[in-house]
């Protein structure tokens, strides 16, 4: 199974789910094949997903994951001062916009490919560091911290954007 994540309009991530491993009774097993387990969920089982919101478990992952994906060849991912700051205004800019406007808020920055490595630095930390990230966000602009899947959903729109 060689399947992709997915990144919805909403912001949700179509992840691919591996099948379950399945193990035969150990008399079962006996009984055929010289007591051979049974590894997989056979050759006509279809491939499983799982849809993820923002916020979910495992959603940064997959949303760092769908990233990666999409560009296989870039460097490891390495956050500068400068692109950090320009991210935080960035994902500020979007979540205070009336409209959600993604776009002209990444007209609006001077370096986009350095604001962009520093939301996937965002993003491979997890959880805690996009909350940490909100929090920074906050302090720097002003206003209460989105919550992480708010942040989140908001980086992988900007990351789509700039993609």
């Amino acid at each position: 199974m060689d399947m992709r994540i997915v990144r919805n309009a909403d912001g949700t991530l179509v992840v691919p789910v591996p099948p379950e491993r399945h193990h035969e009774a150990d008399d079962d097993a006996g009984a055929r094949a010289g007591g051979a387990e049974s590894d997989s969920a056979g050759p006509d089982a279809a491939p499983k997903t799982r849809l993820l919101h923002p916020g979910e478990g495992g959603y940064d992952e997959a949303l760092s994951e769908w990233d990666l994906e999409h560009n296989p060849d870039r460097e490891p991912v390495v956050s500068t001062a400068t692109g950090r700051r320009e991210a935080m205004a960035l994902v500020h800019a979007v979540a205070t916009s009336p409209d959600h406007a993604v776009a002209p808020a990444v007209e609006a920055i001077d370096d986009p490919e350095a604001s962009a490595e520093a939301l996937r630095h965002v993003l491979v930390g997890g959880v805690h560091s996009v909350e940490d990230f909100s929090a920074e966000i906050a302090k720097a602009e002003g206003g209460d911290p989105l919550p992480a899947h708010e942040a989140t959903k908001i980086i992988g729109e900007v990351l789509a954007e700039l993609e």
